[in-house]
């Protein structure tokens, strides 16, 4: 009898899915008629999708006016170049944030279309990366910064069995190593920072005039850094469909698992301090209980 709510979830689970596929989501997408008919020639009409939807829903809810207030927030919000490939963030201190740029971040082919802005088209940005650590620790990389780092997607998981656990799982492991390899860079790069600037205390003052000296001060650092991850553990009926399954009850149980998340993680007030010099960059997970 145990299995029943598990059945009736996944039940529930993959109904809703299958809606969105021939529905859309109401307030962000609906479904392109006829998507392969010839006048869908535009990178802005080649989608599954049309997100025409999202718009209305980004003018109606959100107040662009603080969200572009630089001196309150910082704002950044990242998006690949779909002409050239590259990379690039769109921020609240140099641009003027609007509906495009939070649509072109979340405009992963082929269900979203490009979202075009000042005459270049953008997908989502996790096609390339799917954190912003990067920017983050680049930014300012002589501070001392804690992170806290959301990952929808867990790298660990279980052998699958069958084609539907092959296409879940394949989507896990796409995106989790994004994240994973940019960690793993960034806390090479910090010990590395780390160990140059405690080299560069050791060169006698009458060196210190050098170019050479001065080239490799302006690339250490003595910054510590802790990365808190907040890696979403899949539910037991949860299907390679969560990356477009919205509904209520879903979402609701995805903010739930945040909170709890959070609520575990500010329980252990040791991992918010910063970390010893010799070990300068450091990562927690509350679902492994253990620095790493």
């Amino acid at each position: 009898m145990s299995a029943w709510p598990l059945l009736w979830q996944n039940g529930i689970s993959g109904l809703a899915a299958w809606r969105a596929m021939t529905e859309g989501q109401a307030g962000f997408f609906q479904p392109r008629v006829g998507p392969l008919l010839p006048w869908h020639t535009s990178p802005a009409s080649a989608s599954w999708y049309d997100t025409a939807p999202l718009r209305a829903t980004l003018e109606r809810l959100v107040d662009f006016d603080r969200i572009n207030d630089a001196r309150a927030m910082r704002v950044s919000v990242g998006a690949v170049n779909v002409r050239s490939g590259d990379f690039t963030y769109f921020d609240n201190t140099r641009d003027t944030l609007r509906p495009e740029h939070f649509m072109a971040s979340a405009a992963l082919p082929p269900g979203f279309p490009a979202v075009e802005i000042d005459g270049e088209f953008y997908w989502d940005g996790g096609m390339v990366s799917n954190t912003p650590l990067y920017k983050v620790l680049s930014e300012r990389p002589s501070r001392d910064t804690l992170v806290f780092q959301v990952d929808l997607w867990n790298a660990h998981g279980r052998l699958p069995r069958d084609l539907v656990q092959v296409a879940e799982r394949s989507k896990e492991i796409q995106y989790s190593s994004r994240t994973r390899l940019m960690t793993e860079f960034m806390r090479r790069t910090q010990e590395h920072r780390r160990l140059l600037h405690d080299v560069m205390a050791l060169v006698p003052e009458v060196r210190r005039n050098d170019p050479a000296y001065r080239r490799a001060v302006a690339r250490s650092a003595a910054a510590l850094t802790n990365v808190i991850h907040l890696i979403y553990r899949d539910k037991p009926y949860e299907s390679h469909y969560k990356d477009y399954e919205f509904s209520g009850a879903s979402m609701h149980g995805h903010w739930q698992s945040g909170l709890d998340d959070m609520r575990h993680t500010l329980a252990h007030p040791q991992w918010l301090a910063a970390p010893d010099p010799e070990d300068p960059f450091v990562t927690h997970d509350m679902h492994r209980g253990e620095a790493s």
